[in-house]
């Protein structure tokens, strides 16, 4: 028999936990499954003219196959962060991903608009529940000190969704048939339910009761303040449909805070905002989440009727833009471990400013597309790097318990600040041309994108000013003592 006992003072090399070798697959399915979620906010939009003339509809109804994702996405954020932090991140995680595939197969299989619309707001409370448990997961997946990177990593693949959802929705469009905007999702949500469900590992919030009234105010807030940005553009800033809901939306915010103050055990503690690391990044995040898909939104009615670039051309004139982030947010992830994240979010958003003002400029002339590579690259890296950073600053200034509370705050920022952008550009396109003659969306575009640099110059600004330092030991001894 050999004797296969160690020598004295031997030691055996340090065996790799199982967790171990989860944490890349756990970071990467539930950034797979966002990205499905991104890439479903952009798609659709080069696709709507060929919905339109298989469903029919006019432009107000078909808005809502955008608008009905965009709604219940925003409002059901909050709530879905708290039902992973109760009931379990992975088993919520998992029925959120199984909700989004089922949808997206009806979405597929819709014969009239008024299905698609209702599909499509399945879809966004599947969504709405895969944004922050998510992110959640990927956070508690990963020690503090490397959450930068595994942040980067998911913001990414995440970012890759942004850049395919024109080049999808346009090459789908144009070679296939609408439906199959839609069909993409279910293979790759199978494959993600199957993964999930074998690699990640079950965790939990505290242990409080749900904050019900708190759960109804928030959506109410966001669903009516989603609904009137959306109205305000086509409706108009005075009419009914955009004020009543604008109104009732300051009140359920107005509520939803009083609520929190009082609660027990409320669903957003207050207390996370005492932080000024996480009310800036959060802000920040809004802004540069604004100019984003502002940007997005105005460039490709500039392409397509400035321009008369085909939903396939547009799509991929947006690649120097969008496929930056699937490069250079990772890097940008490991950087904020190193650096510290107003290092990498505030040149990052002067830099995406910078690039948005130059195209403006370009859009002045008659220059060929070539011309606008470098200052679409320019864009493309700045928000590369405020793309990981904003949440990764706003996650490690929140103390352990509350990360899902505080990963719903973020993505709800995200929402609320592309629905903003959106609405304040269309608002500012409309005053400035049209999309009745390429000489009206060329007018039009330089406009609002000056916006667009603006408001992520803002967020560079907002992030400058407002990192100060705050202990984590102190806000959680104020999340203890009930200092809300």
């Amino acid at each position: 028999m050999v004797d296969v006992t160690e020598p004295a003072g031997a030691q055996a090399p340090p065996r790799r936990r199982p967790e171990d070798r989860r944490r890349l697959p756990a970071v990467l399915l539930p950034s797979i499954a966002f990205f499905m979620v991104t890439l479903d906010s952009l798609v659709v939009v080069t696709a709507l003219p060929a919905l339109r003339r298989d469903l029919g509809g006019d432009p107000a109804s078909l808005q809502w196959i955008v608008n009905a994702y965009s709604l219940t996405f925003a409002a059901g954020i909050v709530t879905g962060a708290a039902l992973g932090d109760r009931y379990g991140r992975r088993r919520v995680f998992l029925a959120g991903l199984v909700a989004f595939t089922l949808a997206s197969a009806a979405c597929a299989l819709a014969p009239t608009l008024e299905l698609l619309i209702a599909a499509r707001a399945v879809q966004g409370l599947g969504a709405a529940v895969l944004a922050p448990v998510g992110l959640t997961l990927v956070t508690t997946a990963i020690p503090p000190q490397r959450r930068g990177l595994a942040i980067g990593l998911w913001g990414g693949i995440s970012g890759l969704g942004v850049a395919a959802g024109p080049l999808v929705g346009g090459a789908v469009t144009q070679g296939l048939d609408w439906q199959w905007v839609f069909w993409v999702n279910v293979p790759i949500g199978v494959l993600a339910v199957v993964g999930c469900a074998r690699v990640l590992v079950e965790s939990h919030g505290p242990r409080r009761p749900l904050d019900v009234p708190g759960m109804l105010l928030a959506a109410v807030a966001l669903c009516t303040l989603v609904a009137g940005l959306v109205a305000g553009p086509t409706d108009g800033w005075r009419a009914p449909a955009t004020v009543v809901p604008l109104a009732g939306a300051v009140l359920a915010l107005a509520a939803f805070v009083v609520r929190e103050a009082r609660a027990a055990a409320p669903m957003i503690p207050p207390g996370l905002f005492r932080s000024r690391v996480f009310s800036a990044a959060v802000a920040a995040n809004l802004l540069c989440a604004a100019a984003i898909f502002s940007a997005a939104f105005v460039t490709s009615a500039y392409f397509q009727v400035g321009r008369g670039y085909s939903p396939l051309a547009t799509g991929l004139r947006f690649l120097p833009w969008t496929m930056a982030p699937l490069v250079v947010a990772p890097l940008a992830g490991a950087l904020v471990d190193r650096i510290g994240w107003r290092w990498v979010a505030v040149p990052g958003l002067l830099l995406q400013g910078a690039g948005f003002a130059w195209i403006v400029l370009l859009a002045r002339s008659d220059a060929d597309w070539v011309a606008f590579v470098v200052p679409f690259v320019v864009a493309g890296v700045g928000v590369s790097l405020a793309l990981p950073s904003l949440p990764a600053a706003a996650l490690r200034a929140t103390p352990a318990a509350s990360l899902g509370a505080a990963a719903g705050v973020v993505n709800t920022s995200q929402r609320v600040g592309s629905v903003v952008g959106v609405a304040l550009i269309t608002a500012v396109f409309d005053a400035h041309g049209s999309l009745a003659s390429a000489v009206g969306a060329a007018s039009g575009f330089r406009a609002a994108l000056a916006v667009s640099a603006g408001l992520s110059v803002l967020g560079g600004l907002v992030a400058l000013v407002g990192g100060g330092t705050r202990r984590q030991h102190d806000l959680q001894r104020d999340l203890r003592r009930g200092r809300r």
